[in-house]
């Protein structure tokens, strides 16, 4: 059997040769342009990384179910402990794909977040699911939201503590974002600092953080420690935003592009089965609490995958924009507008000095081609457009068409 991926010819060189005819080519090479033409993953075992978090469901699920194997992968789950972790085994490739923060993935392709090197997104994972805490101690004093939090500093000043999970990934920008709109300066007016997301409540806990921006399910069991309050969910801020992504390097889809593909499918399905019913949602929840994977009570987890929320203060609401993992294929497509975003943000932030090529930078990202054809394999809807329009919570508009007037447009920014 010849490797596609590592042979000294390239693809295009091997499809020229099948167009013109095998005649007179050598039986290597005839093989070789026969393979080119097939769809089987190139690399039958693969490893994503994941950190212990509600929404990397979707890619242990579909190993769990065996969903992989139906596409012809078989997936390895491997815990990692931070961001910063996952990063450096992305780029250095002990892993082939991670669940992994959506502006991680962008910074990294930018050189801000990291090592440069060229990345890419090959679906969402989820929308939704994600929250801001603030200290029990500061909300004995008021600050419950963002208005009370914002009183509360002008009236005590002194240094206040925030956590997020990676400098340029989903929490960061969903922390900024939420400050800004309630009058807090984050970058002036706050010390931020980073934390990975299984070490939020311990943090806290131990005083070490007036309030942390972080993915489920550490912002209710902050509340079921006694130790927190749900100040603001991320769908409060945006609507069904995008949060984590399936990603790798670039120099993997090139190199295993039927591989990516059969991941990708793979993990669509599984978000379309989580989705499916709640029964599908309580077996999820019981799967991921485990040691092996979140490690943390299935209570911690199965209320918040269903809507049920509780704000740690006696206010208990459903929200109908949870955390979704298909959502009709929304929850699932790279919106090239979605990768725009954290582009207008880290502008806005000061963690790119100038504009950048913003559609540009997005298309090179986000494999919609790809994801197009996985999706089709998973029978799953596709919208119309590879852009969208969102309305966040400060009333501004966002649909990606004039990104570098949407950066500049902001009050408070670095």
């Amino acid at each position: 059997m010849i490797d596609i991926a590592n042979h000294p010819l390239s693809r295009r060189t091997v499809l020229q040769a099948a167009t013109v005819g095998a005649v007179g080519i050598s039986p290597a090479l005839r093989a070789l342009v026969h393979a080119a033409g097939s769809d089987a993953p190139e690399k039958k075992e693969v490893r994503i990384g994941f950190i212990p978090l509600t929404d990397c469901a979707s890619v242990v699920m579909a190993s769990v179910l065996g969903i992989d194997q139906k596409y012809g992968v078989k997936i390895i789950p491997s815990k990692e402990s931070s961001w910063a972790g996952v990063r450096d085994k992305l780029v250095n490739g002990e892993l082939d794909f991670a669940h992994v923060l959506y502006g991680l993935v962008y910074g990294v392709h930018l050189g801000i977040g990291g090592p440069k090197k060229d990345m890419a997104v090959l679906m969402n994972l989820n929308q939704n699911g994600q929250a801001i805490t603030l200290s029990k101690k500061l909300a004995d004093k008021g600050a419950v939201n963002g208005a009370g939090l914002a009183k509360l500093m002008a009236a005590e000043p002194r240094e206040y503590t925030f956590a997020q999970t990676f400098p340029t990934g989903t929490h960061a920008m969903w922390l900024y974002y939420w400050l800004a709109a309630h009058g807090i300066d984050p970058v002036k007016g706050a010390k931020v600092i980073t934390v990975p997301p299984p070490q939020m409540v311990a943090n806290m806990r131990i005083g070490n953080m007036d309030g942390f921006c972080v993915g489920e399910p550490w912002n209710h069991r902050a509340i079921i420690d006694g130790i927190g309050v749900t100040a603001a969910t991320s769908q409060e801020i945006w609507q069904d935003h995008p949060e984590k992504v399936l990603g790798t390097t670039g120099e993997f889809v090139r190199q295993y592009p039927n591989t990516a593909r059969a991941v990708t499918a793979a993990i669509i399905e599984a978000g379309q089965w989580i989705d499916a019913s709640l029964s599908n949602k309580t077996r999820m929840a019981e799967t991921i609490a485990g040691k092996s994977y979140v490690n943390t009570s299935v209570d911690a987890i199965n209320q918040r995958i269903l809507g049920r929320y509780q704000n740690g203060m006696g206010k208990t609401w459903d929200d109908p924009n949870h955390m979704k993992f298909y959502h009709e294929g929304a929850a699932n497509f790279p919106y090239l507008s979605d990768g725009m975003w954290f582009l207008t943000q880290h502008k806005r932030w000061g963690l790119l000095k100038d504009h950048p090529d913003y559609l540009g930078v997005a298309r090179q990202i986000n494999q919609v081609e790809l994801y197009k054809q996985a999706a089709t394999a998973a029978k799953a809807a596709l919208p119309k457009s590879e852009l969208r329009s969102s309305k966040l919570i400060d009333g501004v508009v966002w649909d990606g068409k004039n990104p570098k007037q949407y950066a500049d447009s902001f009050k408070i920014k670095a």
